[in-house]
């Protein structure tokens, strides 16, 4: 069971969902992850199951909204979703175990990247949004974990529309956070009074702009067909395969560049590694 999340890049991210079916909010501790990329131990989309990406780099997080088919990642039909974050009811983190890496501002000791400690993601059978925020001063603002009933628009003001896409962006303003004339700032809190409105989506720019079919097709966004199911074992998509770098339209962004970065898998330590280290040392404990 792996709960290891990766956000990278429009090409190379995961999300969480349900082993089996069920609603978000009734299994959100025991969530597991779903990747683009092969080579970690994690579950695989299916293709079809992503339908836009809209990925955004700021000063203060990364973050990655759009909308799918998450009745392939076993999220209940009409399920109008749930948030999960590194913290909460019981301190625990939702799920309990999850940890998020990125590789986008350091590749790490292991290539993986750094874990990021705070993160917040809302998933529903048919939107998600998920945000990284950057070790710093502002990060748990950046990704608060308080307003879990005003989902994705709200906590995430982004384009969640058609196409797939790579930008720089402005942070804009903390969810829940709302600057008054005098200069002061006031604070929602969810539950005490009506829920303002959210902030407008920060600005973008240098966007880098990629077909669908260059990121799906020969990825590990492998077709659900016959094949799948074959290479299905008890609910788990055990497919790999090699990536291809996605190709950008001619909307390149201002630079001409297209930059997704891949991680470096040889030195990491994915979901499978890390089982048969656990398993090692229970072994070893057996005999000493």
């Amino acid at each position: 069971m792996c709960q290891n999340l990766y956000i990278n890049n429009v090409q190379d991210f995961c999300l969480w969902g349900p082993q089996t079916t069920a609603e978000i909010g009734a299994v959100e501790q025991i969530v597991v992850s779903y990747c683009s990329f092969p080579g970690r131990g994690t579950r695989l989309f299916h293709n079809g199951t992503i339908i836009s990406a809209h990925f955004v780099e700021t000063p203060d997080f990364i973050q990655i909204t759009g909308t799918g088919n998450f009745q392939d990642i076993h999220i209940a039909a009409g399920d109008a979703g749930g948030e999960l974050d590194p913290h909460g009811a019981d301190g625990a983190g939702n799920p309990h175990g999850g940890l998020v890496f990125t590789n986008r501002w350091t590749q790490g000791t292991s290539g993986l990247g750094q874990q990021i400690h705070e993160w917040t993601n809302f998933m529903s059978v048919s939107q998600y949004c998920i945000r990284a925020c950057k070790p710093g001063p502002m990060a748990a603002a950046y990704c608060q974990h308080i307003y879990d009933v005003t989902g994705c628009a709200w906590n995430m003001p982004a384009d969640y529309g058609e196409g797939f896409t790579e930008c720089k962006g402005d942070s804009g303003i903390p969810m829940g956070l709302y600057p008054q004339a005098d200069g002061s700032t006031s604070t929602f809190h969810q539950g005490e009074g009506a829920t303002p409105p959210a902030h407008p989506a920060p600005s973008t720019s240098a966007c880098t702009t990629y077909q669908s079919s260059s990121l799906y097709a020969p990825t590990a966004f492998a077709a659900a067909s016959a094949s799948a199911a074959a290479a299905t074992s008890g609910g788990v998509n055990t497919r790999s395969g090699t990536t291809a770098i996605p190709t950008a339209t001619q909307a390149a962004n201002s630079a001409g560049i297209v930059r997704p970065t891949f991680v470096s898998l040889g030195s990491a330590m994915p979901c499978l590694v890390a089982t048969s280290l656990v398993g090692l040392f229970a072994a070893v404990s057996v005999l000493f």
